[in-house]
């Protein structure tokens, strides 16, 4: 065992330890959750499956070592949901995702929520922000402050680790608020996660309701759409977690499948066109 410690490990660590640990009971805990809040996404926003996920619902690397389902849905509200999963839930690793990219309307940050699995269970979620934090105090009051209490109380819970990443960008990237733990895989664990997500969720659904009867003016709504894609694409390009595809894909799979979770293609579709409300 490396005598590096839990919190500050590589992903590429944790694949040289990956020890055979059958994680499908967690994934399905935590795909239901996400799946629970992808639903409650789809149920307020009117959105469509995207063309160009079409096969990706579930596919494996060509050793079999790999498996993972791709699914991203957009409108005009939404631009960009995502519901995916990576890993191999007979051996250790997952790497599941539920993720919402909003349109213009308003400056509400995105929504990311995270579980994986090392096989140590692994826990994020965050608020993209859409603004710099550094300049924009009123932003960090209304979006932040209200969410600093819970995110510092589940952050001293004794049974989690703080995970420090090794991305640069998104160290950068991560919010006042964001979580990013680790703990033992086990049904308590996940709970704890599950019911904390009850509020992170709720609270962002109720800015929604606040920014619908204050929307963001036209004139400002394709800088902010600059501003998302520019964040939307640099995020997905430097996660570490990207290591997963890049060892059992190859160059040429994994620059598709990279290119498909940033949803280059919507991009291309909607960049310069202002949201309408």
């Amino acid at each position: 065992m490396s005598a590096t410690k839990l919190d500050i490990k590589t992903i590429t660590e944790f694949l040289a330890e990956q020890p055979d640990v059958d994680v499908s009971r967690a994934w399905e805990r935590c795909w239901a959750i996400h799946a629970g809040i992808v639903e409650r996404v789809k149920r307020r926003f009117a959105v469509e499956k995207h063309a160009s996920t079409a096969g990706s619902e579930y596919y494996t690397s060509l050793d079999g070592g790999m498996e993972g389902s791709f699914n991203a849905w957009s409108g005009p509200r939404v631009e960009w949901l995502v519901h995916s999963w990576l890993g191999n839930r007979k051996a250790s690793l997952l790497d599941m995702n539920a993720t919402v990219f909003l349109s213009q309307q308003s400056r509400v940050p995105h929504l990311v929520v995270i579980f994986g699995t090392v096989p140590k269970l692994f826990f994020y979620a965050d608020y993209t922000p859409r603004v710099d934090l550094r300049t924009d105090l009123g932003y960090v009051q209304k979006y932040y402050e209200p969410a600093n209490a819970d995110a510092i109380k589940l952050r001293g819970l004794p049974q989690f680790t703080w995970n420090w990443s090794h991305g640069t960008y998104l160290r950068g990237l991560m919010s006042p608020v964001a979580t990013s733990i680790m703990g033992e895989l086990t049904e308590d664990n996940i709970a704890t996660c599950e019911q904390y997500l009850k509020g992170f969720v709720d609270r962002w659904f109720g800015w929604l309701d606040e920014a619908d009867a204050a929307p963001l003016p036209v004139g400002e709504r394709l800088a902010q759409q600059r501003y998302d894609h520019t964040v939307r694409e640099l995020g997905y390009r430097t996660d570490p977690m990207n290591v997963l595809a890049q060892r059992f894909f190859g160059p040429e799979e994994f620059k598709k499948r990279l290119e498909l979770r940033i949803g280059l293609a919507q991009m291309a579709e909607t960049r310069g066109k202002v949201a309408a409300d």
